[in-house]
């Protein structure tokens, strides 16, 4: 059987309702570059069968910009790093509804609340809490939360404020993350996703490509999202941030971004796939092609502790290529 119908084969296999296998995926993974453009382009099909022609465009609001008491080597908000980046405690739930009212204005149709911390102490969750309510009362926009490790009290809690999706990435391979993180575990990041799902919340996770991983590694990454089978995918691109360990990390080739949007697709034909952080950095055209090889997702606006591309570009962006906003 020729490469190009393998492909075909693995996405009629999708398009009947199978599951392609671990080996289907890692041979999708490692097509040899002159492939590439079919595997995008059948991913894409994928894409537009299962999900239509609509990109989801969320909004987030770094809430809590902190030392956090985590190393991950990536960070730039990491407090075993000095990288010069501004702090700021809990804003008032009043500043969070201006700012989420205007992500609606925006187009936004969720919008995430993000805190740098291990977990939220009491009190931080108890305020967190009256935010999302404020946000439900005043704004009526899908909210959705990264708080990072979570009880199973608070899980439920969230689900209880209609928070419609909880985001803990994985951020890298199993095999990878003893070199990114040291303060916690791989499975403590599977533990709260678990909680998270038992509680009713659906599920956003990914992680983070350029890291200095290898292409089995991110294979292993890919696998290990399709077995969680998480209703949102994120995958960030690496923007090294001066001051961290991975500070002089080189770039990743686009055509290993593609292969991990695209595979990705395979194995998730029904999940939302988003282009997060790094999109603008990384990417020339800011995800035209992506978006057309997997990929129905993006966030805008900014991020964590960078700027972003602003809503109107990206919506002239997505409509350029017959998609809708």
């Amino acid at each position: 059987m020729s490469n190009l119908e393998f492909i075909k084969e693995c996405q009629e296999k999708v398009f009947s309702g199978e599951r392609i296998s671990t080996e289907d995926a890692k041979k999708l993974f490692n097509m040899p570059d002159e492939y590439l453009k079919e595997l995008a382009k059948c991913a894409n099909e994928i894409t537009r069968d299962y999900n239509g022609n609509k990109v989801d465009v969320e909004q987030l609001n770094n809430i809590k910009k902190n030392a956090c008491s985590e190393d991950c080597t990536f960070c730039g908000q990491s407090a075993f790093f000095d990288t010069g980046i501004e702090t700021y405690q809990l804003p008032t739930p009043e500043e969070v509804v201006i700012k989420a009212n205007k992500a609606k204005e925006e187009g936004a149709e969720s919008y995430c609340l993000v805190a740098a911390w291990r977990e939220p102490s009491s009190r931080d969750f108890t305020n967190v809490c009256k935010i999302i309510t404020e946000i439900n009362e005043k704004v009526g926009i899908s909210v959705e939360c990264s708080l990072g490790f979570l009880t199973k009290e608070q899980a439920s809690k969230l689900k209880e404020l209609k928070v419609k999706r909880y985001n803990h990435n994985l951020e890298t391979a199993k095999s990878k993350f003893p070199e990114i993180c040291t303060t916690h575990t791989y499975q403590d990041r599977l533990d709260t996703l678990e909680i998270a799902r038992d509680a009713g919340l659906e599920l956003c996770t990914g992680g983070i490509i350029g890291l200095g991983e290898t292409r089995e590694q991110r294979i292993e990454l890919t696998l290990e999202l399709a077995r969680i089978y998480p209703e949102e995918v994120t995958i960030n691109i690496l923007v090294p941030v001066p001051g961290t360990p991975l500070e002089l990390q080189v770039n990743l080739p686009n055509s290993e971004i593609t292969r991990i949007f695209s595979v990705i697709r395979f194995l998730l034909p029904e999940s939302v796939i988003k282009i997060s952080g790094g999109r603008e950095t990384n990417l020339e055209d800011s995800g035209e092609e992506l978006l057309q090889s997997g990929a129905n997702g993006i966030i805008t606006q900014g991020y964590l502790t960078m700027d972003g591309n602003d809503s109107q570009k990206d919506r002239k962006m997505i409509e350029k290529i017959g998609l809708k906003a």
